[in-house]
């Protein structure tokens, strides 16, 4: 077990939570604390005493606190092997202490550079130096020293500390591999900021992503495989990851892939926006000049597909919302929104029957602009491109044909073209009002993805449009359109039988427009 009685605990944190009280536990247990600056005048001011640091060393803090902890007698006390002869004959000879517990966490860096209009020089101030040095000299001899870098960290100490008189060997292993886990972190989220700013085109040379585990889950896609969710270092604004849980049951590997693609659809509308999720493709979807109206759209589009869906908004459910999803016979398996009205909550988790199960999900304000690249990982490596999010420019379409859309037309164009870009390749939606009808989705021929589409959206396609992701290679698709009632399509362009797709579209009247720019999401 190789248990380490605690004499010393050396305290120096930017992030304060728990830290006066773990102290105090500390004391009351006998361990004298050292502290610098402004964590001892917490610590002082919370009624738990602390010895300077300057006062122990001799050497007083300066230049601002750049250099406070960095000295010998810190960390030759962290460094000694204490079943080391000469290592302890240092230290009797220098007067150093020994140091068996070190609470340290870094300056706020990836904070600082997340906020508006940061300055380099902020940037700079904020590269913890002693920190990191107390963390990895810590983590380093953590045959003898406990080092804590987390809050959450803290009862884990004080508990063996109370059962076992110490520190066992297994915490402080454990422990250490968290601290240095942490310092990677941090020096990466340091490299790739200046980087950035400093190297220009050869800034993405080499990535390294920092991923800390949120939770494990159930399982994976399926029962037999392992899975977990893990926390992107430096990810910002509305995520699944950081949404917070308001009801429900666990959430499943499925659950967070679906929930994903609910969100990132419904932040690209202005209009109030909803959609409806099956197997990460949206079955309904709709903007609306009320989320309530958006809702029913959404639903309406393929009731039979929505039922055990996932639902997406981008506006605070209101009450109206929250009756509509608690329509009798209506089951859904999450919801999705920036927030929940209080009253709207309290309907979504006691009304509806499957009450206890839903899964509620905050995922706060969709303003952020979500991240700007994608990663996808494959055998040997990864795949690493920008991410399809941002807005095509409407003054690069053009209308390729002689009849031209309607203004009404032109707006279901507009919506169709947002909705087709999620929706897995071979992609087809046909659209009209505002409102998905039909979705035609991951077929290996086109023409059977528009022959899906249209199924699904039947008589309601009378006078919808059609939208594809990429170009028509052939004219059969725009017969079985024009055979089914749609009234204006958008497509990309750019195959070597556009004059063929053109002309049948001029046969049969009907107005398309040409976007010059893909989308295939595979």
């Amino acid at each position: 077990m190789n248990v380490v009685s605690v004499k010393r605990a050396l305290i120096s944190v930017s992030d304060k939570t728990g830290v006066a009280d773990f102290a105090r536990e500390l004391s009351a247990l006998g361990v004298e604390i050292y502290s610098t600056g402004g964590t001892r005048k917490h610590l002082l001011e919370a009624g738990v005493q602390a010895q300077e640091v300057a006062e122990y060393t001799s050497f007083p803090e300066m230049m601002e606190g750049r250099v406070k902890t960095l000295h010998p007698k810190i960390f030759g006390g962290i460094l000694c092997r204490r079943d080391n002869a000469e290592d302890m004959h240092s230290v009797r000879e220098h007067g150093m202490s020994e140091f068996d517990v070190i609470v340290v966490n870094l300056y706020p860096f990836e904070a600082t550079i997340a906020k508006p209009n940061v300055t380099q020089a902020d940037a700079i101030e904020n590269v913890d130096i002693g920190g990191p040095s107390l963390v990895r000299a810590s983590a380093k001899n953590h045959a003898f020293v406990a080092i804590a870098t987390k809050p959450t960290q803290y009862q884990q100490i004080l508990a063996e500390l109370k059962e076992q008189g110490g520190t066992t060997l297994a915490l402080r292993q454990r422990l250490a591999a968290e601290a240095f886990a942490v310092t990677a972190a941090y020096d990466r989220a340091i490299a790739d900021y200046f980087a950035k700013q400093f190297c220009g085109a050869e800034a993405d040379e080499t990535i390294t992503l920092s991923l800390s585990r949120v939770t494990k889950l159930r399982h994976g896609e399926n029962p037999h495989q392992a899975g977990a969710i893990y926390a992107l270092a430096g990810s910002r604004g509305a995520n699944i990851v950081s949404a917070k849980q308001l009801n429900g049951k666990e959430l499943s590997y499925n659950n967070l892939l679906d929930l994903d693609s609910a969100l990132g659809i419904v932040r690209a509308f202005t209009q109030p926006a909803a959609v409806v999720i099956k197997h990460n493709n949206p079955c309904g979807a709709a903007i609306a000049t009320s989320l309530c109206e958006a809702a029913q759209k959404a639903l309406d589009g393929d009731p039979l597909s929505a039922f055990g869906g996932i639902v997406g908004f981008n506006r605070t459910v209101d009450v109206a919302t929250a009756e509509l999803l608690s329509t009798p016979g209506l089951f859904l398996e999450a919801i999705i929104a920036p927030d929940f009205d209080p009253a709207a909550l309290e309907i979504l988790k006691t009304k509806p029957k499957w009450k206890a199960n839903v899964r509620l999900m905050q995922a706060g304000s969709l303003d952020n602009a979500p991240a700007a690249r994608r990663f996808r990982q494959v055998e040997g490596g990864m795949l690493v491109q920008d991410a399809d999010w941002g807005d095509d420019p409407q003054s690069e379409w053009k209308v390729a044909t002689e009849a031209q859309p309607t203004e009404a037309q032109w707006h279901d164009l507009k919506f169709a073209w947002t909705m087709v870009r999620p929706v897995k390749s071979n992609a087809i939606v046909v659209a009209k009002d505002g409102m998905l009808l039909g979705t035609g989705a991951g077929q290996m021929s086109r023409v059977d993805s528009v022959e899906i589409a249209l199924k699904k959206a039947a008589e309601r396609g009378v006078g919808a449009v059609l939208a594809s992701d990429a170009f028509f290679p052939f004219p059969d698709s725009i017969h079985k359109a024009s055979a089914a009632g749609i009234a204006a399509i958008i497509q990309t362009g750019g195959s070597v039988k556009d004059n063929d797709v053109i002309a049948a579209c001029n046969e049969h009247n009907l107005p398309m427009v040409l976007t010059g720019r893909r989308h295939f999401s595979h």
